[in-house]
């Protein structure tokens, strides 16, 4: 499916993710499924909690044990493949980034997004960082349905 839609299996989806008891923490979650020449998420992390290796075509694995879910990552990517996400309760928290103009508000409301670019339900924009070192990829802080943990991909505004 990957190679003929550019949306990955769920099992390819479910294989990046830590178990639920890890996701009481926020966690890096890298969706680099093949092999292509890049590291920034790597040596962007403070933590060394991403590794690529020697061979920078790897895709990249996460040790949740060192991940704080910080999104340094998130904004270091230049395919837009990493979130962050997070369970509390009922509700999915997730770090996504994001490059459009304007940005959305903290406490919109907008339309949680899946892989395929369908509308999943909505979200609640929780906080909006854009630094200078983010280089106009601003960190987006949402929550959504716990429902939609590993369908939710991104957000649209509605309009």
């Amino acid at each position: 499916m990957l190679n003929k839609t550019g949306v990955p299996e769920k099992s390819l989806i479910l294989s990046r993710f830590p178990d639920n008891v890890n996701l009481g923490k926020p966690k890096a979650i890298t969706e680099c499924y093949e092999p292509i020449p890049c590291n920034p998420c790597e040596t962007s992390c403070p933590f060394d909690a991403i590794t690529v290796g020697k061979d920078i075509n790897t895709p990249p694995k996460v040790d949740f044990d060192q991940c704080t879910g910080c999104g340094i990552c998130v904004y270091s990517c230049p395919g837009l493949a990493i979130i962050v996400a997070q369970i509390k309760e009922d509700q999915a928290f997730f770090k996504i980034a994001y490059e459009f103009s304007p940005l959305p508000e903290v406490g919109e409301t907008v339309h949680a997004i899946n892989r395929e670019g369908n509308i999943l339900g909505t979200a609640r924009i929780e906080k909006v960082t854009l630094r200078k070192k983010q280089d106009k990829t601003a960190l987006i802080d949402v929550s959504t349905s716990k429902d939609f943990l590993h369908e939710f991909v991104t957000i649209r505004r509605m309009s």
